[in-house]
């Protein structure tokens, strides 16, 4: 199965007459775009070519597509504000704007071929059309959360030795008090109705900028994106992405996982700033000619997300296992139905099988559930047509080769826990990042053997199925027994008095180290008497998992350390019990 060359593939996207299915039943779990799994990993190659950019190669691609009626009506682009704004917008309508992005960045800003952009954004179309820009211009795109604070905005800019920034008035002021220490950054721009002092304003800008631009030819190993992923511990890695690692690496992820057509509408509700938005916002659903749907949610609202399922014909969803666990606890989500929504995915963290189950019973739909890394595609997933396990990250994508390997990269048999590695020798796969960037020691620490560690632990089972069971330095070590806090958070969240817990080792005497719960309790449960609560918990945790997992120590706690991806900081937290116990 050949993802390239572009016309055949095109082709076969684009002719409603030669997809696999268009359902009148919504509800099947029947692939659209492959017969069975097995086929698919077998069958599977992606042919790279010496030049490639997703800007030229793809988006254009689709735009020809439009003009000779061999596409669906949809449109490329669908936006809304929550309060009646909206914007659609063709694929020749986002190639037009997006050349007059480029132009500005060239001209206006005077980047050149390599250069960076950092682009602090909410879920605004400006953000998608600097995407676009950036691939038009071979400038390297850097996203970034508009939760930063100053010092996050100054090392990301002296990190990355920017050049440019383009945000809102929102971060303007942070940003210009730290831009004086910044000696690389030249340019600024601002996404505002209103002018700023030593900014150029964007909406201004486009209105006179000319769509005439001639996309740079780039080759498919140059730098396309840098996204800064935070760890647990020190200060957030320069992840670098070629035009090829997610501009044809992410094919996988949106022809397989998400199984999309040019006939889908897709709404994935991550933030810009991260890189499942690239995976799931821009790269997934346009290389299969899909709609991007996006609601610009301030914050996240379970009764807006309910509505807008409802109200608009999103046929794929993707959230994070907290969104979905949100949006079954809600009251009010009863009252909805879904009629065009067929396909469900999550990512990010192990989602809880409760929650799943919750959501099939309310909506008939099964929650496909990915494993990835900002460093990655899709590295293991639950695929249509495959048996659902309840807890299972599934079986490997068709990019990669993932074992289960122990300390000296050997690889272990089912049933073995071990680390998550993918194997990079004698061939590297494509959806794979290069390096991170000015860290070689750090790059060099993810080799083992012939395998890129994920830094993740986990174990395959007789068929082939992969469960995560923590990341590696979290592992809890107690009276002789592995116990990864996962499987202890995920008893601890079943319980109605439990809104977020986080398990970490404690050291104790006698066992080493035993589990400890940091625990935030949902509001009807906080006035309750604390010690008894405790024991109630605790007892649940014996019933739902193996006993000498339960958490031995419990504290509640208001909120969680998190970073500012939303990761929770469990070494912040084992640091304090290791430091004052």
């Amino acid at each position: 199965m050949k993802i390239l060359p572009y016309a055949k593939y095109f082709q076969c996207l684009a002719i409603p007459g030669s997809m696999r299915a268009l359902h009148k039943d919504y509800r099947t779990v029947t692939p659209q775009n492959f017969s069975n799994y097995e086929s698919m990993k077998q069958d599977f190659k992606l042919e790279i070519p010496e030049y490639f950019n997703f800007a030229k190669d793809i988006l254009d691609q689709w735009t020809n597509m439009e003009k000779a009626g061999k596409r669906p009506s949809n449109p490329a682009f669908w936006w809304i504000n929550g309060n009646g704004g909206e914007v659609r917008w063709s694929f020749e309508e986002l190639g037009s704007l997006s050349k007059k992005f480029a132009n500005i960045l060239t001209e206006a800003c005077g980047l050149q071929r390599g250069d960076r952009v950092i682009v602090l954004l909410p879920r605004i179309p400006e953000w998608w059309l600097a995407n676009i820009a950036c691939l038009r211009t071979g400038t390297v795109l850097i996203p970034g959360t508009t939760q930063m604070t100053q010092k996050d905005i100054l090392y990301r800019l002296q990190s990355s030795k920017a050049k440019c920034i383009i945000t809102n008035e929102v971060l303007a002021p942070a940003v210009d008090a730290v831009a004086s220490k910044c000696e690389n950054l030249h340019s600024k721009l601002i996404v505002s109705q209103s002018p700023r002092e030593g900014w150029e304003n964007l909406k201004e800008m486009m209105k006179h900028a000319s769509d005439n631009h001639t996309c740079v030819k780039t080759k498919h190993n140059e730098m396309m994106a840098i996204f800064f992923t935070s760890g647990t511990s020190g200060y957030p890695k320069m992840t670098g992405h070629t035009h090829s690692s997610f501009g044809l690496g992410l094919s996988i992820n949106g022809r397989f996982w998400l199984d999309l057509t040019p006939l889908d509408v897709m709404w994935n509700t991550s933030d810009t700033g991260w890189a499942k938005s690239a995976w799931s916002s821009v790269y997934s659903p346009w290389i299969q000619g899909a709609c991007v749907f996006v609601h610009y949610l301030p914050r996240f609202e379970p009764t807006s997300i309910l509505q807008t399922l409802s109200k608009f014909p999103i046929t794929v969803f993707c959230s994070a296992p907290t969104a979905y666990r949100m949006l079954v606890q809600n009251d009010k989500a009863r009252n909805y139905k879904f009629k065009s929504l067929k396909h469900c995915v999550t990512a990010g963290e192990p989602i809880n099988p409760e929650v799943t189950e919750q959501w099939r019973n309310r909506t008939g739909l099964d929650i496909y559930e990915g494993y990835g890394q900002t460093e990655t595609v899709l590295i293991c997933g639950n695929f249509k047509g495959m048996k659902i396990k309840p807890g299972s990250m599934g079986k490997p994508s068709p990019a990669f080769d993932v074992k289960i390997l122990d300390v000296n990269g050997n690889v272990l048999p089912p049933g073995k826990e071990g680390d998550i590695g993918i194997q990079v020798q004698p061939n590297r796969p494509v959806g794979l990042f290069t390096h991170y960037i000015d860290n070689p020691t750090k790059t060099a620490s993810t080799l083992r053997g012939n395998f890129y560690i994920t830094g993740d632990r986990g174990y395959m089972d007789e068929d082939g199925y992969f469960w995560f069971v923590s990341r590696a330095d979290d592992i809890i070590l107690s009276s002789g027994y592995r116990i990864g806090p996962f499987e202890v958070e995920s008893a601890l969240i079943e319980h109605p008095a439990v809104a977020e817990s986080a398990v970490v080792s404690s050291p104790d005497p006698i066992r080493g180290e035993v589990v400890k719960a940091f625990i935030v309790l949902n509001p009807d449960y906080k006035s309750h008497d604390k010690e008894q609560l405790k024991k109630e918990i605790q007892e649940h945790v014996k019933r739902n998992t193996a006993p000498y997992k339960y958490p031995r120590k419990v504290e509640f706690i208001q909120e969680l350390p998190k970073t500012i991806s939303g990761k929770i900081k469990r070494n912040e937290l084992r640091k304090k019990e290791w430091e004052t116990t």
